[in-house]
């Protein structure tokens, strides 16, 4: 004969619960992971979204930059509110000056976007430089430089760009395109 064994009625009642409370955690759990891989992907979308706005305000400033600089190399009345430079500058200077500050900058904003990397920033500069009138352009500028935050973007560019020079200038060789290195990006 078998004996059965008699659970009691609250044991059997308690052990439901339990088995009942598992189950409901298991779930809550369940969908707790399935929101967060969604607040995930949401965050992922608003991150790209931000990333790909930044690009587009990036592009109508260097637009808005262009057009402004242009309208300047065309009309001396406009170029002479650009003239902040210590020397004076001629006419002809200041429009040429406006175009180096417009290759410059193009390169700035290639490298800010995501065009092209630091080593090619440098390799272009590098190239840039070569032109007289661009080295005096970079000369004449360096007060409006020492005005940036020190640890922009652009005031670390311009360091980089201003230890190139004298680099090019000490460089005891036709070579230039093998002058100088950009430093190292690592701490």
């Amino acid at each position: 004969m078998v004996t059965k064994k008699l659970v009691p009625g609250g044991l059997r009642s308690a052990v439901a619960a339990g088995v009942g409370l598992a189950a409901g955690a298991v779930a809550t759990l369940a969908a707790q992971r399935h929101t967060l891989e969604a607040l995930r992907i949401r965050l992922e979308h608003l991150e790209q979204t931000a990333h790909t706005q930044h690009h587009a305000n990036l592009a109508v400033q260097q637009r808005l930059h262009w057009e402004l600089l242009s309208k300047a190399m065309d009309d001396q009345d406009l170029a002479e509110v650009l003239d902040t430079y210590e020397d004076n500058v001629t006419p002809q200077r200041q429009r040429q000056y406006l175009f180096a500050n417009a290759l410059y900058t193009n390169l700035l904003f290639y490298y800010r976007i995501g065009n092209i990397n630091r080593d090619e920033f440098f390799g272009f500069v590098r190239g840039i430089l070569q032109n007289p009138l661009v080295r005096e352009y970079w000369y004449a500028g360096r007060h409006h430089r020492a005005t940036m935050a020190d640890t922009s973007d652009e005031a670390e560019l311009g360091r980089m760009v201003d230890d190139l020079l004298r680099q090019l200038e000490e460089a005891d060789i036709d070579e230039w395109w093998v002058v100088g290195e950009p430093p190292s990006t690592e701490s």
